[in-house]
């Protein structure tokens, strides 16, 4: 890939819908390279929502196939990030 393809991942009902995200993550597993996923924590509170950065590699296609079906989750909103490299 000659680009950094980068997606947000907000969950609104982290607790919910964890275990669907992480499966379609767990397919989709050799398609990303980097993962952090970032919710609001502390002694007294857990937030209900969460927020998964994704680096993808690989076929463009498989890429967007991820996105896609993370898109069709309800209660996942998925944005894109593409940077290419000139050559």
């Amino acid at each position: 890939m000659d680009k950094h393809n980068i997606l947000g991942v907000h969950i609104t009902d982290r607790i919910e819908k964890a275990s669907v995200v992480q499966e379609i993550l767990t397919k989709y597993g050799c398609n990303i390279q980097t993962r952090i996923g970032l919710h609001e924590v502390d002694r007294n509170h857990c937030a209900p929502n969460g927020l998964i950065v994704l680096e993808l590699f690989g076929d463009e296609a498989i890429c967007d196939e991820l996105r896609d079906t993370l898109k069709a989750v309800k209660g996942v909103e998925v944005q894109q990030m593409i940077f290419d490299h000139p050559h």
